[in-house]
């Protein structure tokens, strides 16, 4: 299979990949959208002209974000809904809520390295926010995204690289809790949701992409000191506008059009690798593998109960 490539690359901003690209009449989601890159994100689509939904938990600062994309754009089909991705409750409610088709949905959200944490209903937390809440999100959003062959984003990262789905113990029940494995089994769940997906929903001409932003500074970071690993060379960190680049060229580019299932960096296809590698380039094979996918899905329905499809 031929890796696809773009005329964009590791310094590409999120404006520059939306340049030219006109999405009057359609309908984006971006969850996370409060700050950092789901704003970002969140802007560069406004400026397609498509109407832009913020879904977040803190309604008030996605108001103040929604403010600045409208002035920034002139367009003012740009909305807030609140959303809690570790209450399914909230997530029951937003989907009910929503009216006519979606035909982009960036699951951007995240949280990444925290101390140990479990939801009301013994989900490890960064699993839960990072995956189950995504899932139940975009299972519960299905007929909107079947209106119309809608595109899902979803923001995965090197990070996965760290682990594969440990099956006998998602949620640490029984291993030491480790907040970067925890992250990378989350990490390694956004891809293959991304593959099920896409197998999934084909016949609804729905696909799932998902993709590694780069080393960005953002509210992401802040249990780790706001530096992420702290490893990462300064040369390869980004500005929030490249980091959202590549979730932008997902969502918009008519190079990714009936293309999902599949991984990218710095807007481009990244490389299968079979070892954890010193870039931030490269997809684990495990992370790609049907499978693991269809399993995961079917854990994942079977976790939320009657609240998927």
């Amino acid at each position: 299979m031929t890796l696809i490539t773009t005329p964009f690359g590791f310094s590409s901003t999120a404006a520059e990949v939306a340049h030219g690209i006109d999405l009057a009449a359609r309908r984006a989601l971006v969850t996370g959208a409060s700050s950092g890159l789901g704003a970002e994100t969140a802007r560069a689509l406004a400026s397609t002209g498509a109407a832009v939904t913020l879904a977040v938990r803190d309604t008030a600062a996605g108001e103040r974000v929604a403010k600045d994309i409208a002035e920034a754009t002139g367009n003012h089909e740009v909305h807030v809904a609140r959303l809690d991705l570790t209450d399914p409750a909230s997530i029951s409610a937003f989907t009910a809520a929503w009216q006519g088709p979606l035909h982009i949905l960036v699951n951007n959200a995240g949280v990444m390295a925290c101390p140990e944490q479990y939801t009301a209903q013994g989900w490890e937390w960064q699993f839960a926010t990072n995956h189950l809440g995504h899932f139940a999100l975009a299972t519960g959003l299905h007929d909107a995204l079947a209106a119309d062959g809608a595109r899902i984003v979803v923001v995965s990262s090197t990070g996965h690289q760290q682990s594969p789905i440990v099956w006998d113990d998602v949620h640490f029940a029984f291993r030491r809790y480790d907040p970067w494995l925890a992250y990378g089994q989350s990490k390694t769940a956004n891809v293959l949701f991304a593959v099920e997906a896409t197998r999934r929903w084909a016949a609804d001409n729905i696909t799932a992409n998902a993709l590694m932003p780069g080393a960005v500074y953002t509210n992401l970071q802040r249990h780790t000191g706001g530096q992420g690993s702290g490893r990462v060379p300064a040369e390869f960190i980004k500005t929030i506008e490249q980091g959202a680049a590549t979730s932008v060229l997902l969502a918009t580019s008519p190079l990714l059009e009936g293309i999902g299932g599949r991984y990218f960096a710095d807007c481009n296809e990244a490389e299968t690798v079979d070892h954890r590698t010193n870039t931030l380039h490269g997809v684990a094979r495990y992370a790609l593998d049907p499978v693991g996918a269809e399993r995961l899905w079917t854990l994942s329905e079977g976790l939320l109960g009657d609240r998927t499809r």
